[in-house]
This record gives C-alpha cells, sequence and structure tokens, in this order.
C-alpha cells in the first residue's frame, strides 16, 4: 500500500518533523494522535524507499542484539518490543507481525562463538531478561522440535523465545497511511533547505544520514542484504547463525520471502553490492540449509545506517526550538518506537513551555525513562570526543 496524497493545512504547524523514514514517522504520527499539527517534509517518496529502513530485515531482537549492544539498547530493545503490537494495532494498514523468538545456531567447529554470544548476552542484558525462560540451550532433538526445517543439520542451538520480527516495507506504508488518516502535512519528494528550514514552532530534526551538517560526528554504516523466494523452506522465527568470518541472519517473512544479512562495512558508499558480499551471504544462508540453492534472489541491497561515535541513539535540544533524533545505527526497527516516543514527549514539553531553559531540560530527563538518550546541545558532542 502506498500513499502519495498529502493533508494540506494552512498556517504554521506546531510541529515540523524534517525525515520521514522510520523515526521522523513514528514521531510525526504519535505527535498528530495527540492533536497537534504536524508537517512532514522527506526528500523520499511516501513508500519510504530512500531510507535505511526501506533495507531492514526488521528483527526485533535485543538479546540476539545484546551480544555486541550496549545494555541501554537491550532496555530500549525489549520495551520497544512489547510497544510494538499497539502501535500496530492502531495504524489503518496490515502489517506483519511475529513474536515466535530467535534461534542460533552453530557448526560444531564454531562452538566458542557460541559460548562468547552466552558470555556477552549475560554481560549485556540485564538479569530479568537473560535469565530464565528468556534463554534456552536446545540439543539437537530439541532443536528439530523447535524448527523442523533444520532437523539433523545442526547439533545444538539457542532459542530466545521472547523476541520478533516485522514486515519493514508494509510498516512504513502503513505508516504512511497513519501520517494521512491523523492528517499530518506530508511533503513527500521534498529536500529541507538548511538555510531556510520550514517554519514551525518546534523543529525536530530526524534526517538520519541527511543530518550531517547539523552532526558532524554522525557517520554512516554500510549494510547489505539479499532478499530471496524460497518456497518449501518452513523456517518459523528467523534464524542467526554464528562463525567467526561469515555470521549471517535469515528472517523468514511472509509469502516464502527472505531477508538474509550481515555484513557491515564503516563507509558510506551505497553503491550496489559487492561479487564478495553477495558469495558470503548466499553461501551463509546455503550452509543454514541447501534448499536455499535454489532460492530466486528479488534483490541485492545496500544502505547506511545513521551512526553517532558510541553506536547509541541521541535526542539532543539545541536551547531553542529544534531537537536532533538520530544515530538508531543497526536497531532502527529494534529500539525506533522508543526513541520516538521520547522524542515526541520532548517535542511536546517544548511546546507546551514545559521545558524552557537549561534547568526545565534537566528537571524533565531526570525523570525520563531514558534519561541517557538527552542532552543539550554540546554535551553531545563532549561525550563523543
Amino acid at each position: 500500500m502506498s500513499v502519495q496524497s498529502s493533508v494540506v493545512v494552512s498556517g504554521i504547524p506546531d510541529f515540523a518533523v524534517l525525515g520521514g523514514g522510520l523515526a521522523g514517522r513514528l514521531v510525526a504520527w504519535q505527535l498528530a494522535g495527540e492533536g497537534h499539527r504536524v508537517a512532514l517534509y522527506e526528500r523520499g517518496d511516501a513508500s519510504g524507499t530512500a531510507s535505511a529502513a526501506w533495507v531492514a530485515a526488521a528483527m526485533l531482537a535485543p538479546l540476539a542484539e545484546a551480544a555486541s549492544a550496549e545494555p541501554l539498547i537491550v532496555e530500549l530493545g525489549q520495551a520497544s518490543l512489547d510497544a510494538w503490537p499497539r502501535i500496530l494495532a492502531a495504524l489503518p494498514a496490515p502489517v506483519f507481525f511475529q513474536r515466535n523468538g530467535t534461534l542460533v545456531v552453530w557448526h560444531r567447529n564454531d562452538r566458542p562463538e557460541a559460548a562468547l554470544l552466552e558470555r556477552r548476552v549475560h554481560a549485556n542484558a540485564p538479569r530479568t531478561l537473560a535469565g530464565g525462560s528468556r534463554v534456552a540451550t536446545l540439543d539437537a532433538a530439541q532443536l528439530a522440535a523447535a524448527e523442523p526445517a533444520l532437523a539433523g543439520r545442526f547439533g545444538q542451538g539457542l532459542l530466545l523465545p521472547d523476541e520478533g520480527q516485522l514486515d519493514n516495507r508494509q510498516t512504513l506504508a502503513a505508516l504512511a497511511a497513519g501520517l494521512n488518516e491523523r492528517r499530518v502535512d506530508a511533503h513527500w519528494n521534498t529536500a529541507v533547505d538548511e538555510a531556510a528550514r520550514p517554519s514551525a514552532r518546534i523543529t525536530i530534526d530526524c534526517r538520519g544520514l541527511g543530518a550531517k551538517a547539523a552532526l558532524p560526528s554522525l557517520r554512516g554504516i554500510r549494510g547489505e542484504v539479499a532478499r530471496v523466494h524460497a518456497p518449501g523452506i518452513a523456517l518459523t522465527r528467523p534464524v542467526r547463525m554464528l562463525h567467526p568470518r561469515y555470521p549471517i541472519y535469515i528472517a523468514p517473512k511472509e509469502h516464502d520471502l527472505f531477508v538474509i544479512g550481515a555484513t557491515e562495512i564503516e563507509g558510506e558508499d551505497r553503491s550496489p553490492m559487492s561479487v564478495r558480499s553477495a558469495l558470503e551471504l548466499l553461501s551463509a544462508a546455503f550452509a543454514v540449509h541447501p534448499a536455499f540453492g535454489e532460492a530466486r534472489i528479488l534483490e541485492l541491497n545496500t544502505q547506511c545506517r545513521p551512526t553517532l561515535p558510541d553506536h547509541l541513539p541521541s535526542i539532543v535540544w539545541d536551547g531553542a526550538s529544534t531537537l536532533a533524533v538520530n544515530g538508531l545505527y543497526r536497531h532502527g526497527f529494534m529500539i525506533a518506537p522508543e526513541v520516538a516516543s521520547t522524542a515526541a514527549g520532548l517535542a511536546a514539553a517544548l511546546l507546551s513551555g514545559r521545558v524552557a531553559d537549561a534547568e526545565g531540560f534537566a528537571q524533565w530527563r531526570s525523570e525520563a525513562r531514558w534519561a541517557p538518550m538527552l542532552h543539550l546541545a554540546g554535551e553531545r558532542a563532549a561525550l563523543a570526543m
């Protein structure tokens, strides 16, 4: 589903949201749902094809990501995982959503990678997430029962039963429809001129890498994914295969579509995927299940994820009328609901005057659930040094 029309509203809006990727859409949708007048400006189309979210696998896997992510990311991810069903239920178009867990597998020679993952999960995840039924060790028989398509292929695995995934492109389309439904004045295919930003009482900059002029420490990290059609491989949940050189994830979507990825390359090169990357991704998928050898390649795609030096998301107030929301890195869909909700809450506090100066901001931050994301202009730069 695509939405190309915009609701035209005269006068200066309460909020101008710059950037209509995932975070921008969520912020605008939430503020409009609270009764505010919102305008959104996006250089790409309503489908979201210009955004990093268009290429994402949209796995909601905070424990699996705990192998490399900070505890803040893990906790944001868990809270956002709980929030997604409420968001999707309020949107006017259906979105594939699954909460059937994540399966982690490895070949016999790569058992040390599994031990390392377990240690990191327990180090980076709160005990309430990493303990008990949240992580289950499976032997070969248990793995076969959990994922029959992989029976006999792996001797051990880890099941993280609480995790989920959704369809990224359906989500972008449903949010576009939701913006229209809530009468957001959406300006698609409209680039923002830094020297003449749109008028609004409060501006919220969610442009990702498009905001580099305002956030010099921002950088892109390239990600590459393959989308394939593979009937007959009945995976019931995302699968991650551990490997010292070629770790991958395989996320099964609707209609026998699979998203395969894992590559992460420093730099903002947005050229097509290399032959090497394609071979590594597809060979690793073949190693998970040989039927992927007969899959049909639908896309080999790339995008750059906006990343700050500490790999953490950031909401920065300039002390006047602008918020910058950025740095979601590779965790966009996993953490976006909580990041967007926090940004929308602070934006509303600025509009109402509840936050009007540094003292008011400090007080608001002290009461916020995700205080480590919140910064005054200058603080974030100092932390990055």
